[in-house]
Parts: structure tokens; C-alpha cells; sequence
């Protein structure tokens, strides 16, 4: 097989399953990396809720408005929430294009579908941070991690076995 045959196998969908996982792991890098620029837009722009004191505004000389302590933790929230859904827009498209074979399910109730799985696992990584942290005093950092592992094998297998063909 030529090199240029084989890139094309990995990047279809009949990829080995650690090529589909590795695959799988970089649209959701893409999708992180995604989730962050379009919190931190809409948190500069759409919803203010980053102050004068934030490390990224002092990191690039940003200037910032002030606003109430409630209302910005209230805009943080909507920024979040609007950046989940514009993150996971982009993951699914990722995801239908270069790593799962789509067509299990309508193109609407595939979306939908991969939007819950997110959430779900969203909600159980949380909670196992919370956990580990008040239960067994770990770090905070360390929990975090625990939480991303979580919510990647969550949402990686119920995406290929439950919302994608796999």
C-alpha cells in the first residue's frame, strides 16, 4: 500500500479503531480549542464577563469593562452555553466527517443525539470532580484531568456505538 493510499485509509472511515481514536481525540482538540475562542468572543463582545483582573486580559494588554460581580457570572454562563453548542457544532461535523460513519440515525436526531451525549458526560465528569475533590481531597488539577478522561470515553463510545454507525 502506498503512502498515499494509506493516508487516505486513515482518513476514511474504515480506519483501524487507535486511528479512530486518535482521530477522535484531535476533533475534540479542535473543538476545545474552539470552545475557548468562542467563550472568550462572546465573553469580550456578546456578554461581558471578563474583568480588568484576568490573567488574559494582563497577559495581552486587553482592556476590559467593568461590570457587576452577578451580571458577569451570569454572561459567563450564557458565553459558556453558546460556546458549548458552537464547540459541539464543530465537533459533529468532525466527527460525521473524518472519524465515525454516519447514518445510523437522521441527520437532525444524529445532531441532537451527539449534543446529549455531550451533556451527559459533561454532567458525570463534573460531578466526579466534584467528588474527588471534596471526597478524597485531590487537586484540583488532577480532578480536572479526571473529568476530560471521563467525559472523552463517555462521549467516544456512546458516539460510535449509540449515535454513529462506529
Amino acid at each position: 500500500m502506498s503512502l498515499r493510499e494509506r493516508w487516505n485509509h486513515y482518513l476514511s472511515h474504515d480506519a483501524p479503531p487507535l486511528v479512530q481514536f486518535v482521530k477522535y481525540g484531535l476533533a475534540g482538540g479542535v473543538a476545545t480549542g474552539t470552545h475557548i475562542v468562542a467563550f472568550f468572543l462572546m465573553g469580550f463582545f456578546l456578554f461581558p464577563c471578563v474583568s480588568a483582573e484576568d490573567p488574559l486580559v494582563k497577559l495581552f494588554g486587553l482592556s476590559a469593562p467593568a461590570v457587576e460581580e452577578a451580571l458577569r457570572a451570569r454572561h459567563a454562563v450564557y458565553a459558556n452555553v453558546l460556546a458549548f453548542f458552537v464547540s459541539n457544532t464543530v465537533c459533529y461535523i468532525i466527527n460525521r466527517l473524518f472519524v465515525f460513519r454516519p447514518g445510523r440515525h437522521h441527520i437532525v436526531l444524529e445532531f441532537l443525539l451527539f449534543l446529549a451525549v455531550s451533556a451527559i458526560s459533561m454532567a458525570v465528569g463534573t460531578t466526579l470532580m466534584g467528588v474527588l475533590i471534596k471526597q478524597f481531597g485531590m487537586q484540583t488539577t488532577y480532578a480536572f484531568g479526571a473529568n476530560i478522561l471521563s467525559s472523552l470515553a463517555i462521549n467516544y463510545v456512546m458516539r460510535k456505538f449509540f449515535v454513529f454507525k462506529g
